[in-house]
């Protein structure tokens, strides 16, 4: 059974920075598409960042330029930087993994990131 696992969430100060990993067990991870998506309460989830196989990157525009996600394939696991963070990226912030081609998705259990004074 493929696993998510991610960490790194909690409370931080407005202006903050906090660094999220997703350990992926039992999947080929390297050919596998990476991202972060997030849920507010009362919000739908929503996509935060992506990172392909091959290596790039696409950004929501609410995170992009504060935001940073990055995969090591030797570890397994993919990163998300957050840096500058407000209170509106409070959220639960779920791993996702997606290899389309056959039509397989994973994600994680969710880390909880709280942005307050």
């Amino acid at each position: 059974q493929v696993q998510l696992v991610e960490s790194g969430g909690g409370l931080v100060q407005p202006g903050g920075s906090l660094r999220l990993s997703c350990a992926a067990s039992r999947i080929s991870f390297s050919i596998y598409d990476m991202a972060w998506y997030r849920q507010a309460p009362g919000n739908e989830r929503e996509l935060v960042a992506a990172t392909t196989s091959g290596g790039s990157a696409r950004y929501s525009n609410s995170v992009k330029g504060r935001f940073t996600i990055s995969r090591d394939n030797a570890k397994n696991t993919v990163y998300l930087q957050m840096n500058s963070l407000k209170p509106e990226d409070t959220a639960v912030y779920y791993c996702n993994a997606k290899r389309s081609i056959i039509r397989a998705e994973h994600w994680g259990q969710g880390t909880q990131v709280t942005v307050s004074s």
